[in-house]
C-alpha cells in the first residue's frame, strides 16, 4: 500500500472521528497500524472506535479525559508489540461490557466470536454478589486465567490495560496508588515476566515503585543520573574498546549501553543489605550479534579484553529460564574498578526479551509450527488449568497461581539425563510431582546422586534425582508444609480432599447408622425411601453429599436420624442413651485428636463434632472441652477393642543441666520403641533443665512403661504427662 493510499485512508477515518483527535489518540494509533495491518482491517479497528465512543459518551476518567480515550491508549500499546486486528479491536471494546450496557452477544453479532470472547475473559464479574472484596479479586483473576487459557492474548490486554492505568496512576489517592501498586507487582508484573514481556514487566516494576515508594524512587533515579554524569567518559573507553576487539574479531555485532531498573536496583539493595554505592551492576553492556556461534566467541572476546569476575557467568543460551529467555551473562572488572555486566545475545532473543511470546506470535497468518517460546507457554497455561481443577476456591488458586509467579530456578536432572527446572528451594516432593502426578502422589523416598534421601530434602543445581515409589503410598498433610511448586501444592490438597470426602462417607454411615438404632430402638438398616425424605429436606443429590456432610460435622447425626423416620424434636443434643461411638484409629483425616491434651488409647475420652473437621477427640478432663465445647457438639466416644496406629503423646521432663543429657533421654525413649515428633528445651537455672517431648506411643500402658523408664534415669528430677 503506498503512502498516498495510507494517507487517503487515514483522512476517511478521521473525517468520521466524532471527538477531537488530539483528546482520543485515534489519529496516532491508525498511523502505527498503517504499517502492518490490511486497509479493511484499520476500518474494522476504526468501526470499534466508533461503537467504543458511542457505548462510553458521557464516560470521562478521573483526570477529565474523555474515556474512550484509554481503550485507545491500550490498543496503542498493543500495536507497538505488533499485535493482531482481534487483539487491538478487542482493546478498544475491553470496557464496554463491564461498564456499559453493551451486551457480549452484540459484539459477537458486530465483530465476531473470537472478539466477544477476548473482550468477555477482560472483563471483571460484576453481576455476582461476593462474600468478600479478595474473594471478588480472586474470583474475578480465576476467570481471566480460563480466559487466557483458551485464547493468550486476553491476558497480554489485561497486561496492556494495566499498563497504561499504570502511566496515568498519580491522579489516584496515595491509599488507592500504593493498593494497585502492591496487586501489580505481585499478579501483573510477574505474569509479563512469566511470558516473557521483559519490557512491559519492567515499566510496570517502575512505574509500582514510583508509586509506592515515591521518595525512594526519586532517590534512586537521581543517584544513576548521577553515575552516568560522572561516569561517561569511562562508558566511552569501555565501548570503543569492545568495538575495537569485535572488529579485530571479525564479529559482526551491535553493541549498546543499559542502565539497571530502578526496581531491580531496589529490589536488590533491599534484599542484600547494600548501599548504592556498593551495586557492580547498576549499568551494563548488551551485544547483539547475528548468530548462536557469534555468541560464544563474543564472550570469549569479552573475557580477553577485562578479566571476568568468578561465580557470575550464566548460561541462558544452552538452559534458557523458564519464560524462554535466552542469553549470556558474564560480569567483567572494567577499567578503573567499573564492574561491567555484559549481556551477549541474537538478535532474535533481544525481539524476544523485549516482546516475548508476542514476539513469536501464535495468531500471525502463515506461520506453521510453534517457537520455544510458545510451548513453554502453553505448557505453563495446561499447569494452570489443572491447578484450576483442583483447587478448592478462588482464593486458593490465586496463592497458587501467585507461588508458581516467582521461580528462581534451579536445575535437577532425571534418571535419564532430562533436564526438570524447579523453583529454589524446592524439595523432592516437588521434583516428584514435576515429573508426573501419579509419581508424586506415591513417592516415599528419592536417591539424590544415589545417596537416600527424604521427601523433603531439598534441592541444588545440578543434582541428580531418582524417585522411591509405592503402590502403598499417598500424600501426606505435612507435605504441605515443605513444598514450594504450585503444583504440587494443588496436587496434594486435591489428593486429600478426595480422600476426606470418602473418610468423611464412611464415618457419615457409622454415625448415621448408630444414631438410628438410638432412634429406633433396634438395628435398622436404613432404606433408599428414607433417604429420599431428607435428601430433598436438606436440597441435596444423593445419600453419599448427606453421610459426607455428616462425617464432617456439618450436620448433626441425632438430627437427621429423627427427620428421616418423622420424630419431632426441639432437642439438638446428641443422644448418649446407646452404645458410645467406636474410636478405632483408622477413620483417618475425619477423626482428629486434640492437641491440647493429647489422649491415648486407655484415656477416658469425649467426642466433639468440629464442623469441617469431623469428630475431634479430647480427653475426657481436658479443660478446653469442658470450658469451650457446647452441649449439642458432644459425642459420646470410647476407644474400640481394636484400636491400630500410633499416637502422639506429651511428656515434661526435669532433667540435671549436664553434657549428654538430651542424647540418653532420646536413647532411652528409642530403646522404647518409641519415636520423638518434637522436642523443646528450656532452661530453669544453671542446674536444672525442662525437656518437653512429644512422642509416639500405642497406648496408655505404652506411655506409662516409658514414663517408668525414664523416671529411674540418674539425671531425671522430675516427668510429669500434660
Amino acid at each position: 500500500m503506498s503512502k498516498a493510499e495510507n494517507a487517503n485512508l487515514f483522512k476517511v477515518v478521521s473525517d468520521h472521528n466524532p471527538v477531537s483527535d488530539k483528546q482520543t489518540g485515534i489519529d496516532d494509533l491508525c498511523e502505527e497500524l498503517f504499517e502492518y495491518l490490511e486497509p479493511d482491517q484499520i476500518e474494522m479497528v476504526y468501526r470499534a472506535y466508533m461503537v467504543g465512543a458511542t457505548a462510553h459518551e458521557g464516560q470521562s476518567r478521573v483526570s477529565g479525559e474523555p474515556y474512550i480515550s484509554h481503550p485507545v491508549a491500550v490498543a496503542r500499546i498493543l500495536s507497538q508489540m505488533r499485535m493482531d486486528c482481534s487483539s487491538i479491536v478487542a482493546a478498544i471494546l475491553h470496557d464496554v461490557i463491564e461498564d456499559t450496557a453493551t451486551l457480549k452477544e452484540e459484539l459477537a453479532q458486530e465483530f465476531g466470536e473470537e472478539v466477544a470472547e477476548l473482550v468477555d475473559g477482560v472483563s471483571k464479574l460484576t453481576k455476582i454478589d461476593f462474600r468478600s472484596k479478595a474473594e471478588a479479586q480472586a474470583e474475578n483473576f480465576r476467570k481471566m486465567m480460563l480466559a487466557m487459557v483458551k485464547d493468550i492474548r486476553v491476558i497480554i490486554i489485561k497486561l496492556a490495560d494495566r499498563l497504561h492505568n499504570m502511566r496515568t496512576l498519580e491522579v489516584m489517592g496515595p491509599d488507592k496508588r500504593r493498593r494497585i501498586a502492591r496487586e501489580t507487582m505481585d499478579i501483573y508484573a510477574p505474569i509479563a515476566n512469566r511470558l516473557g514481556i521483559f519490557k512491559m514487566r519492567h515499566e510496570l516494576l517502575d512505574l509500582s515503585i514510583s508509586a509506592a515508594y515515591p521518595m525512594r524512587y526519586r532517590a534512586l533515579d537521581s543517584a544513576c543520573k548521577e553515575v552516568v554524569g560522572y561516569r561517561k567518559e569511562i562508558f566511552n573507553t569501555i565501548e570503543a574498546a569492545i568495538r575495537e576487539r569485535l572488529e579485530h574479531a571479525g564479529i559482526n555485532a551491535m553493541v549498546k549501553y543499559r542502565q539497571k531498573n530502578i526496581h531491580s536496583i531496589y529490589r536488590k539493595m533491599k534484599e542484600k543489605k547494600l548501599s548504592f554505592k556498593e551495586l557492580t551492576d547498576v549499568f551494563g553492556v548488551r551485544i547483539m550479534t547475528d548468530s548462536v556461534d557469534d555468541c560464544y566467541r563474543v564472550l570469549g572476546v569479552m573475557h580477553n579484553l577485562y578479566k571476568p569476575l568468578p561465580g557470575k557467568f550464566k548460561d541462558y543460551l544452552a538452559i534458557p529460564k523458564t519464560n524462554g529467555y535466552q542469553s549470556l551473562h558474564s560480569s567483567l572488572f572494567g577499567p578503573h574498578g567499573v564492574a561491567i555486566e555484559v549481556q551477549i545475545r541474537t538478535e532474535d532473543m533481544d525481539q524476544f526479551a523485549e516482546s516475548g511470546i508476542a514476539a513469536h506470535w501464535l495468531y500471525k497468518e502463515g506461520e506453521n509450527g510453534t517457537s520455544t517460546a510458545q510451548s513453554r507457554a502453553l505448557e505453563w497455561l495446561k499447569n494452570l488449568l489443572e491447578m484450576q481443577q483442583k483447587s478448592g476456591s478462588s482464593l486458593e488458586f490465586l496463592e497458587s497461581v501467585k507461588v508458581d509467579l516467582f521461580p528462581d530456578e534451579i536445575y535437577v536432572f532425571t534418571p535419564g539425563g532430562d533436564i526438570k527446572k524447579l523453583p529454589r528451594d524446592s524439595t523432592v516432593v516437588d521434583f516428584a510431582y514435576a515429573v508426573h502426578t501419579d509419581v508424586g502422589n506415591t513417592c516415599v523416598a528419592a536417591r539424590i546422586d544415589n545417596r537416600m534421601s527424604p521427601l523433603s530434602s531439598r534441592l541444588y543445581n545440578g543434582q541428580t534425582i531418582e524417585i522411591v515409589c509405592s503402590d502403598a503410598s499417598r500424600p501426606h498433610p505435612s507435605w504441605l508444609d515443605f513444598v514450594i511448586t504450585a503444583r504440587a501444592r494443588t496436587n496434594i490438597r486435591h489428593f486429600l480432599k478426595s480422600l476426606q470426602t470418602v473418610e468423611a462417607i464412611s464415618l457419615g454411615q457409622r454415625l448415621l447408622q448408630q444414631s438410628i438404632n438410638q432412634v429406633v430402638g433396634s438395628e435398622t438398616a436404613i432404606t433408599n425411601d428414607r433417604f429420599e425424605r431428607v435428601l430433598e429436606q436438606y436440597h441435596l443429590t444423593c445419600p453419599e453429599d448427606l453421610l459426607a456432610e455428616i462425617g464432617l460435622g456439618n450436620r448433626n447425626s441425632s438430627l437427621v436420624a429423627k427427620a428421616m423416620y418423622e420424630i419431632e424434636s426441639d432437642q439438638t443434643v446428641f443422644d448418649d442413651t446407646g452404645k458410645p461411638f467406636a474410636i478405632k484409629g483408622t477413620e483417618g483425616m475425619v477423626v482428629s485428636f486434640a492437641k491440647c491434651c493429647r489422649p491415648v488409647p486407655g484415656d477416658a475420652i469425649v467426642g466433639f463434632m468440629s464442623s469441617g473437621k469431623g469428630i475431634v477427640v479430647h480427653q475426657q478432663n481436658c479443660r478446653n472441652m469442658t470450658e469451650t465445647s457446647s452441649q449439642n457438639r458432644k459425642l459420646s466416644v470410647q476407644w474400640s477393642d481394636h484400636v491400630e496406629g500410633e499416637f502422639l503423646a506429651f511428656i515434661r521432663v526435669q532433667v540435671a543441666n549436664q553434657r549428654g543429657v538430651l542424647a540418653t533421654l532420646s536413647a532411652t525413649i528409642a530403646d522404647m520403641y518409641s519415636n520423638i515428633e518434637h522436642v523443646n528445651l528450656t532452661e530453669k537455672d544453671g542446674r536444672i533443665s525442662t525437656m518437653e517431648f512429644v512422642i509416639t506411643v500405642n497406648d496408655r500402658i505404652h506411655l506409662a512403661r516409658i514414663m517408668k523408664k525414664l523416671r529411674g534415669l540418674p539425671v531425671v528430677n522430675r516427668i510429669l504427662r500434660k
